[in-house]
């Protein structure tokens, strides 16, 4: 009997192979087979046997956010980086570490709590990988202070689709000039190569932390009290602004971390910032703030806009309930302007693309990305919306993936 093709596959990752299941759709799209490489070295072998059959190929983390993005046009082969979840290094001198892709954000934490330090990525979708957080972009509370998960990158190592290694940014050897890569894989949801290793920035976990709210009757008042926040010389890691379905105003809750006697002082500030009733957020309330409450049959936009435009969001969706009839959860960062607004399941389809639609016009100068949805309202609505710089996204693409077998369609404008 000849060798197949998964035996050519398993031959290359030390026998981690094995015919895809149902669970292992990417986007409901249905994959044939999974590998899972060890190391950098079988994932380059790995990618030139997939290239070799001419296989498309869909990289995966934990699949925390893998029906997130548009569903790719085929799965020949999903590459799991469960394998690759070691710490190499950890500078903790330089406030440094090395880590492969497949590794859990809170894995990384535990291991370099021990020298009193963090990675500042919070977790919307918790049991991410680093490698998935980076490439979906998912952010939460704390992007005010720290950014987003790919502003913490120094450097990646990657493969590409015909098996070429390739490495930027810090602590590495060769760099590919012209790319910062770390900015290139950020957000593009695995069509441009494998993310193999990533060097990060930590930060020193802080002695004391507290999650103050306060809840409004107007969102107006709402929205400008949080601006008073974020124009303050408070340095909140937080600002955020809720909206439950059906409230006609909005809670703003802030996060103040440093030293015992500096939270205990700006957590006065902030009080004062506020101008009403301020209510303490206990430690474990506190500590599921960033997650990301949405079912699967619930439609998740992601919103960015200006930190002016934030309250329109938040009005959008209050109105949307009365136009459309929808229920409309708002969440989100308003120091950092990225908001996500969960529409609940059970309003018509059309009702939802019209409410999608609203969000992005409100959203002038920035987007609104439907990061998951029921098959019925995915094909009323480009789940992309209007992105600039698409030609120059193309030519990317076309550079890394000439034969556009990573990921094909999954990103937006069908890259």
């Amino acid at each position: 009997m000849g060798r197949t093709v998964l035996d050519d596959l398993a031959e290359t990752v030390d026998g981690h192979a094995r015919e895809a299941r149902p669970d292992d759709a990417v986007a409901g799209v249905p994959a044939r087979w999974v590998a899972a490489p060890g190391s950098t070295a079988e994932a380059s072998a790995l990618l030139r046997t997939a290239a070799r059959q001419g296989l498309t190929v869909v990289p995966r983390g934990r699949g925390t956010a893998i029906g997130w993005g548009a569903p790719p046009r085929a799965v020949d082969l999903v590459v799991s980086t469960e394998r690759l979840d070691t710490l190499v290094e950890h500078v903790a001198g330089d406030l440094v570490c090395v880590v492969e892709a497949g590794a859990t954000i809170d894995a990384v934490n535990d291991q370099v709590a021990e020298h009193g330090q963090q990675l500042a990525m919070d977790q919307p979708v918790p049991g991410a990988t680093l490698g998935g957080t980076v490439s979906t972009t998912r952010t939460g509370p704390r992007r005010l202070l720290y950014g987003a998960p790919r502003d913490q990158v120094l450097g990646v190592t990657m493969v590409r689709a015909d098996g070429t290694v390739a490495t930027a940014g810090s602590k590495v050897v060769k760099n590919v000039a012209g790319y910062d890569l770390a900015k290139l894989l950020g957000g593009a949801y695995g069509t441009l190569g494998l993310l193999c290793s990533l060097v990060v920035r930590l930060y020193p976990q802080p002695r004391a932390h507290r999650w103050l709210r306060c809840s409004y009757a107007d969102v107006s008042v709402a929205a400008a009290a949080a601006r008073r926040l974020v124009g303050s010389q408070l340095a909140p890691t937080a600002v955020e602004i809720r909206r439950e379905a059906g409230a006609g105003g909005a809670d703003v809750l802030v996060l103040v971390e440093g030293t015992e006697k500096g939270v205990e002082q700006r957590s006065a500030q902030a009080g004062d910032l506020l101008g009403s009733e301020v209510t303490p957020v206990d430690a474990q309330d506190g500590a599921a703030l960033g997650a990301l409450h949405a079912g699967g049959d619930d439609t998740l936009v992601k919103v960015a806009v200006t930190i002016p435009g934030v309250e329109g969001v938040v009005r959008a969706a209050q109105d949307a309930e009365q136009r459309h009839g929808v229920a409309c959860r708002v969440q989100g960062s308003a120091g950092a302007g990225v908001l996500h607004v969960v529409v609940a399941p059970g309003s018509p389809s059309e009702s939802v693309a019209r409410t999608v639609d609203d969000l992005r016009r409100v959203a002038v100068g920035g987007s609104a990305v439907v990061l998951q949805a029921p098959p019925d309202v995915r094909r009323l609505v480009d789940i992309w919306g209007p992105v600039n710089g698409l030609a120059l996204m193309r030519r990317v693409k076309d550079e890394f993936d000439p034969d556009h077998r990573f990921a094909p369609g999954r990103f937006v404008g069908g890259i």
